[in-house]
């Protein structure tokens, strides 16, 4: 800060000179000390300066209105909403959010580091705050290909930036355990720059937790049991609740939460698609569902502002008092949290719902590997052929609205070749994983059971981690028609019935993300959805967004790489063909 403005809202909290904005008349949410409190709010350039009772240039009546400071999302990667930084930032602010911490290790596995530099550039000079951790496995794992790789030295120069928090979420839990050299170097100069270091524990036990701690590994996102929950506050570390749009684990996990423990515990959305962002939206919807589930209003209040700025060091968020940003809304209702008009730095950027200010940010130069980054030899129907040598098989089985498989063993139809048949009514289908970074010509085939489809295929190149092409279908004949307009898209979502496609969205960033403004990507994602219901897809999860994550292969139990099916608890490949006895 430099000394003039020091002096000024020295001189505004003393009430020598008035306010640039005072709040009035607001009950305003004290953190702190889980009170309700009354007084007027001064601003000055963007900072609280004082509560009480100020005079100011500008006067604003908050007509009784509870006044909260603004949400933080403590992990999240915002490519997962499919728009740019500047439009996600247009999504959020409606909901209170002014403030994330982002991983983007998304486009990082397309593009490495000028992935980073991406994010990092396009998400300047916005009236909102984007915090960045750095990709910590990249590729997520060496049983599958990426777009690229990033060791210790890769990420060492982003730590100068001020945005840059710390490493994120550690989710390569074998390198930690082996202290294998790349890894170490990437936790040591995380630690040697102050940095934070977040984890990314799911399944692991507690004597595993007792490893991530010793690494200095403080956080973690991945608990979908009260008892994993538990097990993480007992060792110190803080708990991030999750509620995405695959993964929701806040109804499994809150009834942990206490006055004794509350404050280590915060609220994400880690992955969450726009649709739902604009439907319940985003840290504004975890409040509430904690809210309707007995936690008090104001404790989850504090959950998803102070405790997130405190576990990331931001000294200056999370809270109305005088020293920190003047990031803040207002609301009616306690139980409801129906969020009126929103101000980031002091300035009103929503007013009566509705975001008032435009976003513009045209500082950073887009490179041509950004536009390109699907390619693949042509493929034809015998690519997706899987041949068996007996009628059982090793299945990936959905389980609704979670990043969890089952490993599923079972008897599935063979033709006179011996080629599996997708079966509609054992809803048994067609699963291929496509390299398309370096035209390596590897394709992974598998067998996956949940999606439902009754005809037709799906396929995207969001496939996390390395987020290559991904394809589910009832025929080869759908799979290549799909294959053939992802290439001509330069990525995206593709529906495709009886060889035609019905709908589509293409993400031309890196094949993750659209360039185009949020309702258009928006629209486009209805019509999709309209499309899955002509297909028969399940309709109690997101078929897109879990078929994103059959290709992950850090969370149990079965997975689909490019270079295969693959057993987590085991961390390996294994074949096709299974045996029951």
């Amino acid at each position: 800060m430099e000394g003039n403005q020091l002096k000024k809202r020295i001189s505004v909290a003393s009430k020598r000179e008035p306010a640039d904005t005072v709040i009035k008349n607001g009950k305003i949410i004290d953190v702190f000390t889980g009170e309700i409190i009354e007084g007027d709010i001064a601003i000055v350039d963007g900072y609280i300066a004082g509560i009480g009772e100020y005079e100011g240039k500008k006067m604003i009546d908050a007509k009784d209105q509870y006044i909260s400071p603004a949400f933080i999302d403590g992990h999240v990667h915002i490519e997962s909403s499919m728009v740019t930084p500047k439009e996600f930032a247009k999504v959020l602010l409606p909901h209170g959010v002014t403030t994330v911490i982002a991983d983007p290790h998304e486009i990082a596995n397309v593009l490495g580091t000028d992935g980073i530099q991406y994010m990092l550039d396009s998400s300047e000079n916005l009236p909102f705050d984007f915090f960045f951790m750095l990709p910590s496995c990249v590729p997520a794992t060496e049983f599958e290909n990426s777009g690229a790789t990033l060791l210790a030295e890769d990420l060492k120069p982003f730590y100068q930036q001020p945005r840059v928090l710390g490493l994120a979420e550690v989710m390569n839990f074998p390198a930690v355990l082996q202290a294998e050299h790349d890894m170490l170097e990437k936790i040591l100069t995380a630690k040697q720059s102050g940095k934070k270091i977040d984890g990314h524990a799911a399944g692991l036990s507690p004597n595993d937790i007792n490893v991530y701690m010793a690494a200095g590994i403080r956080t973690d996102h991945e608990s979908t049991t009260a008892m994993e929950a538990k097990e993480r506050l007992r060792r110190g570390m803080y708990l991030m609740i999750r509620e995405g749009t695959v993964a929701k684990d806040l109804q499994q996990l809150i009834s942990i939460v206490n006055e004794h423990n509350a404050r280590r515990c915060l609220f994400v959305t880690d992955d969450k698609h726009l649709d739902d962002l604009v439907h319940d939206g985003s840290i504004d919807h975890n409040v509430r569902l904690a809210i309707a589930s007995g936690i008090p209003s104001v404790t989850a209040i504090q959950m998803a502002t102070i405790n997130a700025a405190e576990c990331f060091g931001l000294k200056s968020k999370g809270a109305i008092a005088p020293g920190y940003k003047a990031d803040f809304f207002q609301f009616d209702d306690l139980n409801k949290i129906n969020i009126t008009n929103v101000f980031k730095d002091g300035i009103a950027v929503v007013e009566n719902g509705q975001l008032t200010t435009e976003l513009n940010n045209q500082t950073f130069v887009e490179t041509e590997r950004l536009r390109n980054s699907v390619r693949f030899h042509e493929l034809t129907e015998s690519h997706f052929h899987i041949p068996l040598k007996t009628n059982k098989a090793n299945i990936i089985e959905i389980i609704p609205n979670s990043l969890v498989t089952r490993h599923s063993i079972e008897k599935v139809e063979t033709n006179n070749v011996g080629l599996f048949q997708a079966s509609i009514k054992n809803d048994q289908l067609n699963l291929a994983v496509i390299e398309r970074h370096h035209l390596k010509n590897q394709i992974g085939l598998g067998i996956v059971k949940g999606l439902g489809l009754k005809s037709g295929a799906i396929a995207t190149t969001i496939a996390h981690d390395s987020h290559n092409l991904i394809i589910a279908g009832t025929t080869e004949h759908d799979m290549v028609t799909a294959a053939k307009a992802m290439k001509e898209m330069q990525g995206g979502l593709v529906v495709v019935n009886h060889g035609e496609v019905i709908a589509s969205l293409d993400l031309s960033i890196a094949g993750i993300m659209s360039d185009r403004p949020y309702q258009e990507v928006y629209s486009s994602l209805k019509e999709i959805n309209l499309a899955l219901n002509k297909l028969g897809a399940n309709d109690h999860f997101n078929p897109f967004l879990t078929l994103s994550f059959l290709a992950l292969p850090v969370i149990p139990e079965l997975k689909l790489t490019d270079k295969g099916l693959f057993q987590v608890s085991q961390f390996k490949h294994i074949e096709l063909d299974a045996d029951l006895e």
